[in-house]
C-alpha cells in the first residue's frame, strides 16, 4: 500500500500552455507553510519541470528529496507550448475540439495525448509503489487528473471538469485491490 500526496506546483500565472521552464510563483509562504503542515513526513518527489522541482524543494524541509521523476512531467503540449487556448482553437479547431471534449488519442502535433501521459504518469506511480508508505509526489494538473481518473474508473472527459488549484492536495491510497480516494483539490 502506498498513499500518494499528489500536491500541484505553486502558481505559475501563465494563460498560456506552460513551458516547462517556467518558474513557480512560491511567494505565499503561508499557503506553503499550510500545505506542508497537512502533509506527513514523507519522501517527496516531483516532476524535473522547474515550477514542481522549486514547490517541491520548498516543502521538503526535513522531508528526504528524492531525485525528480520524468514520468510525473506535465502532458507534452508540442506545438501547442506558449500558446494561449484561443489561438490554439482557432488554429486546430477539430483536433482542439477532439483533445479536449473527448480525451483519448487526439495529440497536439508534436505532444502528448491524454492516452500517452496517463501511461507515462500510471508507469510513474506503479514504480514508486510500495517505495515508502506515504509518498508526497509534486506533479502538475495533467497528471493529477489522469490519477483520478484512475483510481475513480472515470472518463477522462468527466475528470477534467475537476478543478486542481495550485498548491492543492489530492491524496489517492493504492492497495492491493484497487484505490481509496481521500482529499481532492484540497488547499489547506
Amino acid at each position: 500500500m502506498t498513499r500518494f500526496w499528489l500536491v500541484r506546483h505553486g502558481p505559475t500565472h501563465s494563460r498560456v500552455m506552460t513551458p516547462p521552464e517556467a518558474p513557480a510563483d512560491l511567494s505565499d509562504h503561508a499557503a506553503l507553510a499550510r500545505l506542508s503542515a497537512a502533509l506527513p513526513l514523507a519522501p517527496v518527489i516531483a516532476s524535473p519541470l522547474l515550477r514542481a522541482a522549486q514547490t517541491a524543494a520548498a516543502l521538503a524541509g526535513t522531508r528526504p528529496l528524492w531525485p525528480p521523476d520524468a514520468g510525473l512531467a506535465e502532458f507534452d503540449h508540442g506545438a501547442w507550448t506558449g500558446l494561449g487556448w484561443q489561438e490554439i482553437a482557432a488554429r486546430w479547431p477539430d483536433l482542439s475540439r477532439a483533445y479536449w471534449e473527448t480525451p483519448g488519442s487526439a495529440a497536439p502535433p508534436d505532444g502528448e495525448s491524454w492516452d500517452q501521459a496517463a501511461a507515462r504518469v500510471s508507469a510513474a506511480l506503479d514504480r514508486l509503489c510500495g517505495r515508502a508508505p506515504d509518498l508526497i509526489v509534486v506533479t502538475h494538473h495533467g497528471p493529477i487528473l489522469t490519477q483520478l481518473a484512475r483510481a475513480t474508473g472515470q472518463a477522462p472527459a468527466r475528470v477534467l471538469s475537476q478543478p486542481v488549484a495550485p498548491l492543492s492536495l489530492t491524496c489517492l491510497t493504492r492497495h492491493a485491490a484497487g484505490w481509496t480516494i481521500g482529499a481532492i483539490n484540497h488547499c489547506p
